[in-house]
């Protein structure tokens, strides 16, 4: 389905890293969670003739600050949250499907590493399982189907998945949430999808593709073409971009990328903080700096494009990071919530100078 490119980046015990080669052992890498390089041959292409190489090089060509990257392998409490194997419900509305643990190309910043080229088993064995539970929950509107990313999957998979899914009256739209219009939109050319989201506009509900556009260098021609297709059919698009250190931590960069998304038809959705990923957190931006872009984004777009929020996908919830204030403090709110009552309430904490995350700001 998809084409590959390995270009010799693993041979024997040589790695080839953007610092350079390096002799490592499997064990090192399965101890820092590095995973191999893996690209496919559109995205390598893409980038190295796009002009924004030296920028997208970082997002899946691996670095040897891999190595020296602390965190967690699971940031969200995503384990604390699946209510039976592969089914995630965090938010009352929400159901999130973990469909498989492969995807076209590797990120290295990936937030689930722990899963993403592996053998995993939280991805969901028994649909019908899944299905049952959602039945059970009518106060959950949308599923969001993930991994990995749900396109590396056949498009017969895919609808076997729905056949579990779209009887289920309570569901109002079906997400997929995938890279795969950056890394290979050919995949889209597929002949069976149309009537795949047909299914889902048959059965009353609303297909709704995510889209994962970082970098203004990322949306392809083809892509451009692909998703004007799709929504002559009536898909809609959201997308959602991750503020990486290196690659896209400049207003001009994300306001162009945002100002194409919404050309094309697609709605930026969130731009995330970086999360502290065990191998990954070399990429997260420092909140004073994270709010100085956002507002150089907003400065530059019109106000029908300012549609994205800047979140922190934490433990406790989606966080929306509003300001840093003259007192001294960082004002939040949430979002998302488990707890109804806490959504839309702002808090603050004081600042940390480099602080990146909620955890490095101390309560007070």
């Amino acid at each position: 389905m998809t084409s590959v490119v390995n270009p010799l980046h693993f041979t024997g015990q040589v790695m080839k890293f953007i610092e350079g080669t390096r002799v490592v052992t499997e064990g090192e890498l399965q101890a820092n969670n590095i995973t191999h390089y893996h690209v496919t041959k559109f995205y390598r292409e893409q980038i190295t003739d796009g002009g924004y190489y030296d920028q997208l090089k970082y997002i899946v060509e691996p670095s040897v600050k891999e190595f020296e990257s602390p965190g967690s392998l699971d940031t969200s409490g995503e384990h604390d949250n699946t209510v039976v194997p592969g089914l995630q419900h965090k938010y009352a509305q929400t159901g999130l499907l973990l469909v498989t643990d492969r995807c076209a190309s590797y990120c290295r910043y990936c937030f689930r590493k722990r899963i993403v080229g592996k053998d995993s088993e939280e991805i969901a064995p028994d649909f019908a399982q899944v299905a049952q539970y959602i039945g059970r929950h009518p106060e959950m509107t949308n599923v969001l189907l993930s991994g990995g990313d749900p396109f590396v999957l056949s498009t017969a998979k895919l609808n076997k998945i729905l056949d579990h899914l779209l009887p289920i009256a309570h569901l109002d739209s079906i997400r997929f949430g995938t890279k795969m219009m950056a890394y290979e939109p050919k995949r889209f050319k597929d002949s069976a999808l149309p009537a795949l989201f047909r299914r889902i506009h048959e059965s009353g509900k609303t297909a709704i593709i995510v889209t994962h556009f970082d970098h203004i260098g990322e949306i392809s021609v083809d892509a451009e073409r692909k998703i004007r297709s799709l929504r002559a059919q009536g898909v809609q698009f959201l997308n959602q971009s991750v503020l990486l250190a290196k690659v896209n931590d400049d207003p001009e960069i994300l306001a162009a990328t945002f100002a194409k998304c919404h050309q094309v038809g697609v709605r930026p959705y969130y731009l995330f903080q970086g999360r502290p990923v065990k191998g990954a957190s070399h990429f997260q931006v420092p909140l004073r700096r994270g709010l100085e872009i956002t507002r150089g984004i907003n400065q530059r777009l019109s106000g029908i494009q300012k549609t994205f929020k800047y979140i922190m996908s934490h433990y406790t919830g989606k966080i929306e990071i509003l300001d840093l204030r003259d007192d001294g403090r960082v004002y939040m709110r949430y979002h998302q919530n488990k707890v109804p009552e806490k959504i839309g309430k702002i808090f603050s904490r004081p600042h940390v100078e480099a602080a990146c995350w909620l955890d490095d700001l101390p309560e007070g």
